[in-house]
C-alpha cells in the first residue's frame, strides 16, 4: 500500500507525521518503507537517520536539435506544452530550463532531427534506518525542475507492505507527481484559517486526480471548529487528531520520530494505519461495483 502524505501548506506536521507512519508500521513486523520526495528541502532523514547505503546522480533529458537534419517544420514548438523548444524561422531555439524531459519533441520529430541529452539535476540516496527502508532525492541548487528527480525517487522504492511517500507542501506540480499511482491520500492540516484555506486547495487536488483520502488534525486542540465543519460539509473523513503537546514539539526539535519518543502516542498512528488500509479496501470495493454490468 502506498501511502502519500500531503498537505496544502507547509509546516503542518506532515513529515512528523509520515515518519511515525513508518516507523509505526515497522515496529509492526510489517515491510516498511519511508520516501521523501520533497527534494527541494527534504527533511526526513533528520529524524529517522538512515544509514545511506547507494548513492547515485540523476538527470533530466533535455533536446538537441541537429541544424543540418532539421527541416524547421515546427512540430517540435507545436508539441511542447511548456515553450521549451520553438521554431522561429530557420531557428530552433531550445530553452533547457523550461524542459519537463518529456521527450515529445524527440517522437514528433519527422527529420529525426532531435536527440535528448543527459543534464544532471540532482541525486538520489537509498539507505535503511532499522526495519525502514529510506529512499529520497536532493535538488541540486539553481535546479527548477524537480517532478524527473521525483520520478527517479518513487522508481527506487524497494517492495514493502507499506511504503509512506512525504510529499512537498502545496498543490504544485512536485506535489502531483508526488501524489500520481499513489493508494491513499493522508492530508495534514492544523485548525486554523491558513490551514483550511490550503486543506481546500488540496481536497480539490485529490479529487480531481480520483484518489481516496482523509484528513489528519495536527495542533487539533488550537484554532477554531471551522476546520471541522469543512471536512463535515465536504463529506472528508477526519482520520485522525493529534494534539498541542509541547512533548512533540521538544522532541520534534531534537530530532526524534514521536511514536518513538512518546510511545503513548503509537496507537494514534497504529490507528491511522488501520483506518487507511480500510479506506483503501472500501475504495477499490466502489470501484469494482461500479464496473460491473
Amino acid at each position: 500500500m502506498k501511502i502519500v502524505v500531503a498537505s496544502g501548506k507547509g509546516g503542518t506536521g506532515k513529515t512528523t507525521v509520515a515518519t511515525s507512519l513508518a516507523f509505526a508500521a515497522a515496529s509492526a513486523g510489517r515491510a516498511a518503507a519511508y520516501v521523501d520526495c520533497d527534494v527541494e528541502e527534504p527533511n526526513g532523514h533528520l529524524f529517522l537517520r538512515p544509514v545511506i547505503e547507494t548513492r547515485r546522480v540523476v538527470g533530466r533529458c533535455v533536446p538537441r536539435v541537429d541544424a543540418e537534419a532539421c527541416t524547421r517544420c515546427g512540430e517540435c514548438g507545436r508539441i511542447c506544452r511548456f515553450s521549451a523548444i520553438v521554431c522561429i524561422g530557420k531557428e530552433v531555439l531550445v530553452f533547457p530550463d523550461l524542459c519537463h524531459g518529456c521527450g515529445g519533441c524527440r517522437l514528433v520529430c519527422p527529420a529525426g532531427a532531435i536527440v535528448e541529452e543527459s543534464c544532471r539535476i540532482g541525486q538520489l540516496e537509498v539507505g535503511r534506518a532499522g526495519g525502514v527502508a529510506f529512499v529520497h532525492g536532493v535538488l541540486d541548487v539553481g535546479q527548477a525542475m524537480s517532478p524527473p528527480l521525483i520520478r527517479a525517487v518513487k522508481a527506487a522504492v524497494p517492495a514493502a507492505d507499506i511504503v509512506v511517500i512525504d510529499a512537498a507542501p502545496g498543490t504544485s506540480c512536485p506535489v502531483v507527481e508526488s501524489v500520481r499511482g499513489g493508494d491513499f491520500v493522508l492530508l495534514v492540516t492544523e485548525p486554523t484559517p491558513f490551514g483550511l484555506n490550503d486543506l481546500k486547495l488540496a481536497v480539490e487536488m485529490v479529487r480531481a486526480m480520483d484518489l481516496p483520502f482523509g484528513v489528519v488534525i495536527n495542533r487539533a486542540d488550537l484554532g477554531d471548529g471551522e476546520t471541522r465543519a469543512y471536512c463535515l460539509d465536504q463529506d472528508v473523513e477526519i482520520l485522525g487528531e493529534i494534539p498541542d503537546d509541547r512533548r512533540i514539539a521538544e522532541a520534534y526539535c531534537r530530532g526524534e520520530v514521536i511514536c518513538d519518543a512518546l510511545p503513548e502516542y503509537r496507537p494514534v498512528f497504529d490507528n491511522l494505519l488501520s483506518r487507511m488500509a480500510g479506506g483503501q479496501s472500501a475504495a477499490a470495493a466502489a470501484a469494482t461495483d461500479e464496473a460491473q454490468p
